[in-house]
């Protein structure tokens, strides 16, 4: 457990009083820890994909990162949505600051995704070097939101259990 939980501080015990479980759960397991492997995974894939390219000139690298990139944007999209609904219906997920530092970086990390997606759209000429930036700053923000997101589970026990106030 997190040693900063066990200060005297009164703002940290009411923090602490509130429930952390989750309110969107199958059968016990949060949504949103199950759901955002693919986004990970993906977003990696597509960096991959990018950097592949660049060594080999293949144009089926293009055509799987602009896959990879589509299906991380996608994903990460779902994930936010089903992490977004635990921050704001689990009032002790709410009241901790880790919470609002990995939902930011997981917006970013949307964002980016996004862009990166539609660069691919518009003109498959651009994916370098700006798909390929892209991918590094995706692949970045995907280590900071994974994170504060582990933090969460770990050092607070977030999302462990399911909330029985709903």
């Amino acid at each position: 457990m997190n040693e900063v939980a066990n200060t005297d501080s009164p703002v940290i015990e009411k923090v602490a009083k509130h429930d952390i479980g989750s309110a969107v759960a199958v059968a016990g397991h949060p949504i949103h820890a199950m759901s955002v492997h693919f986004p990970v995974a993906l977003v990696i894939a597509t960096l991959g994909s990018d950097v592949f390219y660049w060594f080999s000139g293949d144009p089926f690298f293009l055509r799987a990162g602009t896959w990879a990139a589509g299906f991380a944007f996608a994903t990460g999209v779902a994930a936010g949505i089903v992490g977004t609904l635990e921050l704001l219906l689990v009032r002790g997920i709410r009241s901790r600051v880790a919470s609002w530092t990995h939902a930011i970086a997981a917006m970013t990390l949307i964002s980016i995704a996004g862009m990166n997606w539609g660069v691919r759209l518009v003109d498959t000429g651009l994916v370098l070097p700006y798909g390929l930036g892209l991918s590094v700053l995706a692949s970045i923000f995907t280590g900071l939101a994974g994170w504060h997101g582990g933090k969460l589970v770990f050092d607070h026990g977030v999302g462990l259990i399911i909330s029985p106030k709903g």
